[in-house]
């Protein structure tokens, strides 16, 4: 149920969470991002958006994370921003974002919920702008953020702007995701990859799976800070009916890709008791190409 009052003839969209099914870090590139190679899926995981036109001149976010900025520093009003400058235009719009995707999760939430506000102007105010003109848009402000234009798993490189729809079928599969009560910041993580080591504890090397050779090169600089990270995942890849586990991103979150809803489950039920109920679960499932 949403967090928020009826706001009658708003426009609602839905922003789907992510993950990242290998993580590669090619080398730093001269403009201070880093090259890479990444395989996405999205998640039936999702924020609620609703838009509202206003009568005055405002841009007005309303969150239900009271934590989460709610100001130009914001990814949803940086959108908004992007759009005008683009367009030439001012929109004077309410937006109320019902958040359950975790922020510093690593799994894509502010960037999908830009996404969904581009896509919903653009349908508001009939801008008629293509799927193709919105991901450019959005890539001036995130990286991940092009990635939701596109329908199924991508692949996507360069610093995570340049998508391709992944030609093969994916079928969706059962995951838990397991969140500890700490954020991670993306620009952190991969400003710490080349001074980052390996430690014998943890497991770094590709798994493989039905979507491929699962790894995440990020794991390297985030196990290194956090070391209770790299044990859960040991203990994840030890855990009945758990086929794969990594962290989905730059973290904080770990993945575990399991065989069964029924798993999940019982996994998430495992989770709580070991790590306690500061640590935030959730069981779902990949969405279809």
């Amino acid at each position: 149920m949403s967090d928020f009052p009826d706001m009658g003839d708003a426009f609602s969209i839905e922003a789907p969470a992510k993950t990242n099914l290998w993580l590669r870090i090619l080398g730093k590139r001269k403009d201070g991002f880093h090259e890479i190679e990444t395989r996405m899926v999205k998640l039936s995981l999702a924020d609620q958006l609703r838009l509202k036109w206003r009568e005055d001149d405002s841009v007005v976010l309303q969150c239900s994370d009271s934590e989460l900025p709610s100001g130009e520093e914001n990814l949803v009003v940086k959108a908004v921003r992007a759009l005008e400058k683009y367009c030439g235009k001012s929109f004077a719009i309410s937006i109320e974002l019902d958040k359950r995707i975790p922020v510093g999760a690593g799994l894509g939430g502010g960037s999908s919920d830009a996404a969904a506000v581009l896509k919903s102007i653009n349908k508001m105010a009939g801008l008629g702008l293509s799927e193709g003109e919105l991901a450019k848009i959005g890539a001036t402000i995130g990286s991940d953020i092009p990635f939701f234009f596109f329908d199924g798993p991508c692949d996507c490189r360069g610093r995570g702007e340049l998508v391709e729809p992944v030609d093969e079928i994916l079928l969706a599969g059962e995951i838990v995701l397991i969140k500890p009560a700490f954020a991670i910041s993306a620009g952190w993580a991969y400003k710490q990859f080349a001074e980052s080591c390996t430690y014998e504890d943890f497991s770094y090397e590709p798994q493989e799976s039905a979507w491929g050779a699962l790894v995440n090169d990020l794991e390297r600089p985030v196990f290194d800070k956090y070391p209770v990270l790299g044990a859960m995942k040991n203990w994840l890849k030890e855990q009945p009916g758990v086929q794969a586990a990594l962290m989905s991103g730059s973290g904080s979150t770990m993945l575990a890709i399991v065989e069964s809803e029924a798993i999940g489950i019982e996994l998430a039920g495992a989770v709580t008791d070991r790590y306690g109920e500061n640590c935030w679960t959730w069981c779902g499932r990949t969405l279809e190409a």
